[in-house]
């Protein structure tokens, strides 16, 4: 989207960098099936035109139909245990034979299982669950709640957050991209800035965290009938990652104002910060968390909220009342996801190969002036560009360079912001796979410090 005057999440599909990319692919198969993908869809911004055609999955890999893999450290969120885990399909195959659907008025035996799962991997009385066909859905079902449990319908949410792409997602959202030309959405969401520690409107302030809660605090009392706080606990996109101080002071503004705090942990739950759930780093109790993405294992579309027990009393009214609520596929690929984990150590696993992407990374900025910062925790990284260090200008053709360099020689992730490089590779990743990656990831950005594409 050259000449935009904000570069956002997605803007790299219209850059003149995904141009040339397709010229790297040089194969006619692929131009034709992306020409029809063009033709029968209707076009929407982050995801046309396509970056190339897919024809198979395996472990941390995507397989193009030239036959070429890349190493998927995006995934949409979904591929924790990797793609065609063997032990989550042959869960999934046996429980189509069985009960492939679940109408609703009923219930089925996989649902309650993991319900009751789900319950016990909670703390305190976070034991109510209903689930959903997708995260937008979940994200829905958590703000009617809340509006049931405290009487108000106001909110507040981050800006440049991301909950959803349907009408009352996205008006609680943060993102510009899905809420320009959409009219009158929700009223009553306040939006405050996210706590950055890098770039951020309070970095230079020497006490982030405190600011940026006393901001939710000053909200609140300004506004008036604030019923939720919702808010990624460790921002996905750019990886924005709060201290304990920071979040230890919003739970108790939260619980001082009677206000809901609502996780949104759709895209980080199920390991990949190092522990089940992203909120278990701050020792910090929230009221509802929304889950999704991985929660289907990469196999089948599940999402959902886990909410306080005394918060069960929406008996007469429907809070999602979905098609596919308890979808016994979605139920069982969902067991055998966190019983994968469990029984593999993948948590302990996470928490190693952390240390070995800080240290691997801390290199890399020391190496390149074009990294301003690197930021991470488990498996999920972020590597910000900039122009200078002392301006902190973000390097946005530089980022695209990197990415497509990387995907040149088989590294899949997707650039937030316009110029992070977000990393977020399966929990299985080996450390010779991420060896190479890392690898891969240091010659683009040679290339893209020299100028030379």
């Amino acid at each position: 989207m050259s000449g935009s005057p904000q570069r956002t999440e997605g803007d790299i599909n219209l850059s003149a960098s995904r141009t040339s990319w397709y010229a790297v692919i040089e194969h006619p198969e692929t131009r034709h099936y992306l020409d029809e993908d063009a033709r029968y869809f209707l076009h929407q911004s982050l995801s046309t035109p396509c970056l190339d055609v897919l024809a198979s999955c395996h472990d941390i890999y995507l397989t193009d139909i030239r036959g070429k893999e890349y190493m998927d450290f995006h995934g949409n969120n979904v591929h924790q245990l990797g793609y065609g885990n063997a032990f989550v399909l042959d869960r999934v195959k046996a429980q189509m034979d069985q009960l492939a659907f679940s109408p609703r008025r009923y219930t089925n035996l996989p649902a309650i299982a993991l319900a009751k799962k789900l319950g016990s991997l909670f703390p305190g009385d976070l034991k109510r669950v209903l689930f959903a066909p997708g995260g937008s859905a979940a994200i829905s079902m958590a703000l009617k709640l809340a509006r049931l449990v405290t009487g108000k319908h106001k909110i507040i949410s981050l800006w440049d957050s991301f909950h959803g792409a349907s009408l009352d997602a996205i008006a609680a959202g943060g993102e510009r991209d899905f809420r320009k030309g959409m009219g009158p959405l929700a009223p009553g969401v306040e939006r405050i800035p996210p706590p950055t520690t890098y770039r951020g409107p309070f970095s230079a302030n020497g006490n982030d965290d405190v600011a940026y809660a006393e901001y939710l605090e000053y909200v609140i009392e300004k506004e008036g009938d604030i019923g939720a706080f919702l808010i990624e606990t460790i921002r996905n996109t750019d990886v924005q990652i709060p201290s304990k101080t920071y979040w230890k002071k919003v739970r108790e503004i939260c619980t001082r104002h009677n206000v809901l705090l609502i996780l949104d942990e759709i895209p980080i739950a199920f390991g990949r910060t190092g522990e089940m759930f992203a909120f278990e780093h701050y020792d910090i109790e929230p009221d509802i968390v929304c889950l999704g993405k991985g929660l289907g294992a990469g196999v089948i579309p599940m999402a959902g909220i886990v909410a306080r027990e005394s918060y069960n009393i929406a008996a007469e009214i429907s809070l999602g009342h979905f098609t596919f609520e308890k979808s016994p596929l979605g139920s069982v690929a969902a067991l055998a996801m966190l019983e994968y984990i469990e029984e593999n150590h993948l948590l302990e696993k996470v928490r190693d190969d952390a240390h070995y992407m800080r240290e691997q990374l801390a290199r890399l900025q020391q190496k390149f002036p074009l990294i301003g910062d690197v930021r991470g925790i488990g498996l999920l990284w972020g590597v910000e560009l900039v122009k200078d260090r002392e301006t902190k200008e973000k390097a946005v053709q530089e980022a695209e360079t990197v990415m497509y360099e990387c995907l040149h020689h088989g590294l899949s992730f997707k650039v937030s912001q316009g110029n992070v490089l977000q990393l977020s590779p399966p929990l299985i990743i080996t450390r010779a796979q991420l060896s190479e990656a890392l690898t891969i990831l240091e010659n683009a950005l040679d290339v893209a410090s020299s100028g030379v594409r």
